[in-house]
């Protein structure tokens, strides 16, 4: 039928099951956001208050709902504002599509100094995405939607993004729409592949599984525990692969308590890691471990990593695999000599246990949320002291409950990410923590979680600076720069966006104000008051230097006939 570009965008981006999209309008969207109005009782708009938001936010509800979020902004700056969120977005394999707009059609490369101009943005936007292309006819506009659909439905997740100049979405032409892109449809490896990793495992004294966020990303935690169980193995999860075994279950460790049992593992699976470490260099490498590497991504099983096996192909289709290959085995022999997890566990509660006050807040946060590990509540990190301490001190008992910044380490992406999680899951608790300094790149999305009553407890803790970087320039130089941060009154600025707000300077307190924020409902604003806190990093970072000495390994070294396994 005759339809103009921007019908043809918002009738596809119905079919293909989008029922919100998070964008800022503006002059060369005006044809789109138009369109978007005849599909509004099947497409919410959202509309934040800048164009960071729209990226950090449709991230935030694919990582939490599983849907693909969906933003939109203007050409040229607008694009820059929502690269952040973008890179993030791939940082995390997060399935997002950026509907990107252009300048006309005519002057793209032409150098005019079009409104909105910026040099290369095609090429721009290739650099945080898996998949982008450009719609220069009307006809095009259904195709495009459909494949960047199909591109997010395949291989590895990660952002997409479709640019439509302004005079292709205002011009008129018979356009066909096309049937939604299939569901995601699991790549296995190889059977010969799974055969061999299969016997491995079969043959292992001490298995260890290393998972990652491509275990939550594929949906493959069924399988990660059904064969974990079948090993016994004991599961090492990775910041982004949180809640991919509840952390209450017996075999669930984290980075922490792997240093304990990977010197004594004689073949470890990775399943859906990069495995890397921040210094690039390989997360897991132990002499003489036989090593399989389970990724979509084949240029994630190679080099630096230790030789091993490797499995390309869906993490779930994978894992599930390898559980079927070993169902009805009888027990393997390294039952037979069983890591002491519980010793492990203790040895971490141990150097935990000096992360003060940060664990304490930890626990009043996890207190508020439910850990059902059915109806789990969302807590969105971010790059405070309270957030890095998370990555060790926060039990994590569902998939998709609990949501960092992954690799990109993106300062200020919280509260604009949680805002999308709130969005994405109205019936969840969600629980934004950030620092003062972070909180400061999207303060002005106060006025976007009043307008929706996204029903989110925002936590800000207060030291006025910039604490970690005084923290590493104190260390290292002996003096800092200016790291102060001028503040606002928190609660007079939460209510001049019609938010509530209160002050807290405690645990006990976060945890008792955390109870009323969910209690009333819709945005509430928790500022809490807090001093220097005690840096974490020995307890993340293996090359990271400990205050104290460490406990001993509580499995002692391996044995000799281990160390050669």
């Amino acid at each position: 039928m005759e339809m103009t570009g921007g019908q043809a965008l918002a009738r596809q981006l119905v079919i293909e099951g989008v029922t919100d999209i998070f964008g800022i309008p503006g002059v060369q969207l005006d044809w789109a956001t138009d369109a978007l109005i005849d599909v509004a009782d099947r497409i919410r708009f959202v509309v934040p208050r800048h164009e960071q938001a729209t990226s950090y936010m449709a991230d935030g509800y694919a990582r939490t709902t599983g849907r693909e979020g969906v933003c939109m902004v203007v050409p040229g700056p607008g694009i820059l504002n929502a690269l952040s969120g973008l890179a993030t977005a791939y940082a995390c394999s997060s399935r997002v599509l950026c509907i990107a707009g252009q300048i006309p059609s005519p002057t793209i490369g032409k150098g005019f100094g079009m409104l909105h101009e910026v040099n290369e943005q095609s090429r721009i936007l290739r650099s945080v995405t898996k998949w982008s292309a450009i719609a220069l006819q009307p006809g095009d506009i259904p195709r495009l939607v459909h494949e960047a659909f199909v591109q997010m439905r395949t291989g590895h997740p990660r952002p997409v993004a479709l640019e439509i100049p302004p005079d292709v979405l205002q011009a008129r032409a018979d356009i066909t729409l096309l049937d939604a892109a299939a569901p995601a449809q699991p790549q296995p490896p190889a059977g010969a592949d799974i055969a061999a990793a299969a016997a491995l495992l079969r043959s292992a004294r001490r298995p260890v599984i290393w998972a990652g966020g491509g275990v939550v990303a594929a949906g493959g935690t069924q399988g990660l525990q059904r064969l974990a169980e079948r090993l016994n193995a004991p599961v090492i999860m990775t910041d982004n692969g949180r809640g991919a075994l509840p952390q209450r279950h017996p075999l669930a460790l984290l980075n922490l308590g792997g240093r304990c049992v990977l010197p004594h593992a004689d073949v470890v699976l990775v399943a859906g890691s990069r495995a890397m470490d921040a210094l690039g260099r390989p997360a897991h490498a132990v002499p003489g471990v036989k090593y399989i590497y389970l990724n979509i991504d084949p240029a994630h099983t190679g080099a630096p990593r230790s030789p091993g096996l490797a499995l390309q192909g869906d993490a779930a289709a994978g894992l599930n695999a390898l559980a079927d290959a070993l169902q009805g085995d009888p027990p393997a022999s390294h039952a037979q000599a069983p890591l002491d997890l519980d010793a492990v566990r203790a040895w971490c509660d141990e150097q935990v246990a000096h992360v003060e006050p940060q664990r304490s807040y930890l626990a009043a946060i996890r207190q508020a949320l439910p850990d059902s590990g059915v109806d789990d509540g969302i807590l969105v990190s971010e790059l405070t002291q309270v957030g890095y301490a998370a990555t060790f001190a926060y039990p994590v008992q569902a998939p998709r409950s609990f949501i960092s910044p992954g690799y990109q380490g993106t300062l200020g992406y919280g509260f604009n990410t949680a805002l999308g999680v709130a969005l994405g899951n109205p019936g969840r608790r969600v629980i934004s923590i950030n620092g003062d300094g972070g909180f400061g790149w999207g303060l002005q999305e106060l006025a976007t979680a009043a307008k929706y009553r996204a029903n989110l407890a925002i936590v800000v803790f207060a030291d006025g600076a910039f604490g970690n970087v005084r923290r590493i320039q104190n260390n290292v130089f002996q003096r800092e720069t200016d790291t102060t941060l001028h503040n606002p009154d928190y609660g007079q600025l939460a209510a001049a966006f019609g938010v509530a707000g209160e002050r807290v300077d405690s645990p006990d307190g976060l945890a008792a104000a955390l109870e009323r924020a969910f209690a009333a409902g819709g945005p509430h604003l928790i500022e809490v008051r807090v001093g220097a806190m005690p840096g974490p990093w020995h307890l993340i970072h293996t090359f990271s230097k400990a205050p104290r000495p460490a406990p001993a390994n509580p499995l002692g070294e391996p044995a000799p006939a281990e160390a050669a396994a």
